[in-house]
C-alpha cells in the first residue's frame, strides 16, 4: 500500500514539475531560463524514483536507479546555475560554471560505465512488507557521486548564505525561504542515503523545492520589502498621508501627517476629529474628493490642497476596504500664483487694473447690474510729455502715482478703474455718484511735489453715459476721449460727449466709406489757385483737394481734410492729387508750357508710401518736366526724423523738383528748420499781414524776412494776399510770388485756364 501511495505522489510531483517547467519555458524574464533548466534537471530524477518503488523487476528497476543518479547530478549542477544567477553573483559566476559542467561531465561519465563495470552500483533483491524491491548496493563511484553532489550541495548554500549575510535586510526575505527549502531537501535525501532503502520519498521535497523556486522566482512579490519600501516613500513624501480602515479608523500616517495634526504616535485614534475640525469639508464624504482649503488670515493664511480616494477590493464585491488622505501646503504655490494673477490684472506703477483686465471687469460690471445708468470718463494729463522732459522719469513716474491715489480715493460702490497706459486712466461709474463740481475743485489746482520739484498738472476727463445698446467697452472708451478731444487745447477740465460729437463720428465714417468711390470717380478733384508773380501775371498753381459730391454738392475741405488726417486716409487723397496734377501737366506740354503746379506732401505721407518711388513713377509715366511739378513741405513734416527726410527731399531736389517750405512763421522752429531745410521756396504765411499795413513792427518783420529769403538764395512767396495794396507793398519789399484771393480763389481747371488767358 505504501508503494503505491508513494508512487503516486511522485507522479503529481512529476506533473507539478513538468507543468511548472512549461511555464517557466513561456515566461519573459531573464531568471526563467535558470529556472526552466532546474525544473528540466529534477524531472529525471523523480521519475527514476517513481520507477524503483512500482518496479517488481531489476531491469526496470535499474534503470530507475540510473535516472536518479543522472536526475541528482543534473539537479545540482542546475541548482548551482541558479543560485549564481538569482542572487546575482557575477564575479564567480563563469569559473565556477566551467567547474561546474566538468564535475557534472564527469559524474554522468562514470554513471554512464557502470552497465559494464559496476563501479557505481550494483542491485539486489530485498523483501519489504511482503512485496519485492531491488535495492543499490553501493561502490566506490557511488561515493565519488555523492562527494560530487555534496561539494555543489555546500556550493550553493554558500551562495545563498553570502548574499543573504550582504543584502539589505528587506532584501533577506526572498532568499532565506528559497534557502530554507533547499536546505529540508538536502536533510531528506540524506536521511534517504543513510537507509538506503528503495522506498525514497526525498524526491518529493525536491520537487518542492523545485515548485517554490519556480514561484519565488517569477511570481512571488516580497511583501515585506513591499510594505517596507512604500512605508519608507510614504514617510519621505511632503505630503500629510493617513490611511483609514472600512470603519473610517486611522490604521497609519506618515511622521509629517502627525506632526501637522500636533498628535503622538500613539494618538492615530484623534486622526479623525483633528481633520474634521480643521477641515470641515472633509466630514461625511465617502467618495473621491479633491480641493483647496486655507486656514488663518493675512500674512498667516496657509493654503492646502486635500486628496482624498476610497479604496475598494475589485476582486470581491467592489467592497469598501478604506480610503486614503493626502494633504500637501500649497501656500508658496498658491501664493505665487496669486502674485502672477495680480501682475496680470493690475498697472506696474500705479497698482491700478490693466487696461485687459480694465475691460474685462466693466463689462462684468455693466452685465451684473442692468438697471443702473453708467458713465465711463476718459482721464488724461494735458502735455504730460513736457512733464518728462522737465523734470524727468522719475518725476514724471510719481505724477502718474498722485493722480492714480487721487482717483482711488474718491472711489464709491460699483466703481471700476484702471490705467489705460501712459498717461491716461479711465473710471466706470454710476452716472449718480459723479459729482463734477467737486472733482473740478480737485483737478483745478492739482499739483505735484516732490523734493524741490513742484509742478501744476493740468488734469482733463471726457465723460460718455453708457447706453443700454453700448456692449463694445473700447467703443464707449474712446467716445470719452472724443468728448475730451474738444477741450484739449484749453485749460477746462471736464467735456462731455454730445450729440454733435456723435453726429461728427457717423459722419466721419460715412466720408471715409465713400472715399475711394469718390477718387475712381473723380467727385475730388484739384482746384488750382493761381501764383502769379510782381507783375500780377500766373506762372503757376498750387493744386488744392475739393469734393464735388453727388448729393451734397461742393463740400469745403474743412469737411473731410481734417478727418482723413485723422484716419490716415490723407495719403489716398494726396496720391490721387499728385496724378490728377501731373495728368494736367502733361496735358499743358503743348498748351501751358511755362507754368507749373505745387502740390502738398503731408507729415502723414512720410509714414505710410516712398514718397519718392511716388513721384518719380509720375514724372516717367507722364513724361514731365520736374521742375514743373513742385513740392511743397511743411515744417511739421520735419519735427522728426529729420535726417531721414532730408534724405527723401535730396533725392527729388536732384530729380529736378523745386521745394518749397510752406505755411513758414506759423510754428515755433521756422528759422531752426531754415538753416537745416534745403528749400528752394518759402512760403509766408498770411498771419504776417494781418497787421503788415498799420503796424510798423509787423512791416519791418516782413520786410526782413523777404530780405533774409532772398539772401539764403530762395525764392519768396506770400500766401493769402486780399488787398492790391498788400501785393503793391509786398512787391516794394521784394517778394517775388504771391497767391491769395485778391488774384483769384481756387478755380477748377478749365476755369483755371481761362484766367490765365485772360490775364495773358
Amino acid at each position: 500500500m505504501i508503494r503505491y501511495f508513494l508512487f503516486a505522489v511522485l507522479i503529481i510531483s512529476l506533473t507539478a514539475l513538468t507543468y511548472c517547467a512549461y511555464k517557466a519555458r513561456t515566461n519573459d524574464k531573464p531568471i526563467a531560463k535558470p529556472v526552466w533548466l532546474l525544473l528540466m534537471s529534477a524531472i529525471p530524477a523523480v521519475l527514476g524514483s517513481a520507477l524503483v518503488i512500482i518496479s517488481r523487476e531489476q531491469f526496470t528497476s535499474e534503470i530507475g536507479h540510473y535516472l536518479y543518479y543522472i536526475g541528482m547530478n543534473a539537479i545540482l549542477a542546475y541548482l548551482f546555475n541558479f543560485a549564481l544567477e538569482y542572487c546575482h553573483i557575477a564575479d564567480y559566476k563563469k569559473s565556477y560554471v566551467m567547474v561546474m559542467f566538468a564535475a557534472m561531465g564527469a559524474n554522468a561519465v562514470q554513471i554512464l560505465l557502470n552497465p559494464f563495470f559496476h563501479n557505481v552500483f550494483e542491485t539486489k533483491r530485498i523483501v519489504i512488507g511482503g512485496a519485492d524491491y531491488y535495492t543499490r548496493v553501493p561502490h566506490l563511484g557511488h561515493y565519488v557521486h555523492l562527494a560530487v553532489i555534496y561539494l555543489f550541495a555546500a556550493a550553493v548554500l554558500l551562495v545563498f548564505m553570502r548574499k543573504i549575510m550582504t543584502s539589505a535586510r528587506i532584501y533577506i526575505e526572498r532568499y532565506i525561504l528559497i534557502l530554507c527549502s533547499i536546505i529540508i531537501s538536502g536533510i531528506w535525501e540524506s536521511v534517504y542515503f543513510i537507509a538506503n532503502t528503495p522506498l525514497d520519498s526525498s524526491m518529493v521535497s525536491f520537487a518542492i523545492t523545485g515548485v517554490l523556486i519556480f514561484y519565488f522566482s517569477l511570481y512571488y512579490k516580497p511583501v515585506f520589502l513591499l510594505s517596507d519600501m512604500l512605508q519608507r516613500i510614504a514617510s519621505e513624501l511632503a505630503e500629510y498621508l493617513y490611511f483609514f480602515d472600512e470603519a473610517g479608523e486611522c490604521i497609519w500616517a506618515n511622521e509629517k501627517g502627525i506632526d501637522f495634526l500636533g498628535l503622538k504616535e500613539d494618538e492615530l485614534y484623534r486622526v479623525c476629529d483633528e481633520i474634521e475640525k480643521r477641515f470641515p469639508q472633509m466630514s461625511g464624504r465617502d467618495e473621491d474628493w479633491c480641493g483647496i482649503s486655507s486656514e488663518g488670515e493675512g500674512d498667516n493664511k496657509r493654503y492646502y490642497q486635500l486628496e482624498s480616494h476610497i479604496n475598494e477590493d475589485s476582486n470581491y464585491r467592489d467592497l469598501v476596504i478604506g480610503r486614503f488622505l493626502s494633504i500637501r501646503d500649497t501656500t508658496d504655490e498658491q501664493r505665487k500664483l496669486e502674485t502672477e494673477r495680480y501682475n496680470a490684472r493690475h498697472d506696474k506703477l500705479t497698482g491700478l487694473y490693466n487696461k485687459e483686465y480694465l475691460f474685462k471687469r466693466i463689462e462684468e460690471e455693466l452685465r451684473d447690474n442692468p438697471g443702473v445708468t453708467y458713465q465711463v470718463a476718459y482721464v488724461d494729463v494735458n502735455e504730460f510729455k513736457l512733464v518728462n522732459d522737465i523734470f524727468g522719469r522719475e518725476f514724471g513716474d510719481y505724477t502718474i502715482q498722485k493722480i492714480a491715489k487721487w482717483i482711488s480715493s474718491r472711489m464709491q460702490e460699483h466703481c471700476i478703474y484702471g490705467r489705460l497706459g501712459g498717461d491716461t486712466f479711465c473710471v466706470c461709474e454710476p452716472v449718480d455718484q459723479f459729482n463734477p463740481t467737486r472733482i473740478n475743485d480737485d483737478i483745478s489746482d492739482f499739483v505735484v511735489n516732490k523734493g524741490d520739484k513742484e509742478h501744476h498738472i493740468l488734469i482733463q476727463i471726457g465723460v460718455y453715459e453708457i447706453s443700454p445698446e453700448d456692449t463694445d467697452v473700447s467703443i464707449m472708451i474712446d467716445r470719452a476721449r472724443m468728448a475730451l478731444a474738444n477741450i484739449k487745447r484749453t485749460y477746462s477740465h471736464i467735456a462731455y460727449y454730445t450729440d454733435e460729437i456723435k453726429d461728427r463720428i457717423v459722419w466721419e465714417q460715412q466720408i471715409s466709406a465713400e472715399l475711394d468711390r469718390a477718387i475712381a470717380e473723380r467727385q475730388i478733384r484739384p482746384y488750382l489757385q493761381p501764383i502769379v508773380n510782381q507783375e500780377g501775371k500766373p506762372v503757376g498753381a498750387e493744386a488744392l483737394a475739393r469734393w464735388i459730391h453727388p448729393k451734397k454738392g461742393f463740400m469745403s475741405p474743412a469737411d473731410f481734410i481734417p478727418v482723413f488726417e485723422r484716419n490716415g486716409r490723407i495719403i489716398d487723397v494726396d496720391r490721387h492729387i499728385w496724378r490728377c496734377s501731373a495728368e494736367i501737366l502733361s496735358e499743358w506740354s503743348t498748351t501751358h508750357p511755362d507754368l507749373f503746379i505745387s502740390v502738398n506732401i503731408s507729415p502723414i505721407d512720410f509714414y505710410y508710401m516712398d514718397i519718392y518711388e511716388e513721384i518719380h513713377g509720375l514724372v516717367e509715366e507722364f513724361g514731365l518736366d520736374p521742375v514743373k511739378l513742385r513740392l511743397e513741405i511743411t515744417e511739421q513734416v520735419m519735427m522728426s526724423n529729420l535726417e531721414e527726410k532730408l534724405a527723401v527731399i535730396d533725392k527729388l531736389k536732384k530729380d529736378g523738383h523745386l521745394i518749397e517750405m510752406d505755411d513758414f512763421g506759423s510754428g515755433y522752429s521756422s528759422f531752426n528748420m531754415l538753416k537745416d531745410m534745403p528749400a528752394d521756396l518759402i512760403k509766408i504765411d498770411m498771419v504776417f499781414l494781418n497787421n503788415a499795413e498799420n503796424n510798423k513792427k509787423a512791416r519791418i518783420i516782413l520786410e526782413r524776412l523777404i530780405g533774409m529769403i532772398e539772401s539764403l538764395g530762395m525764392i519768396s512767396l506770400t500766401e493769402g494776399v486780399e488787398t492790391d495794396s498788400q501785393f503793391a507793398g509786398l512787391a516794394r519789399m521784394g517778394c517775388k510770388l504771391f497767391q491769395g484771393y485778391h488774384f483769384a480763389k481756387p478755380l477748377p481747371v478749365d476755369e483755371f485756364e481761362e484766367y490765365c488767358s485772360s490775364i495773358a
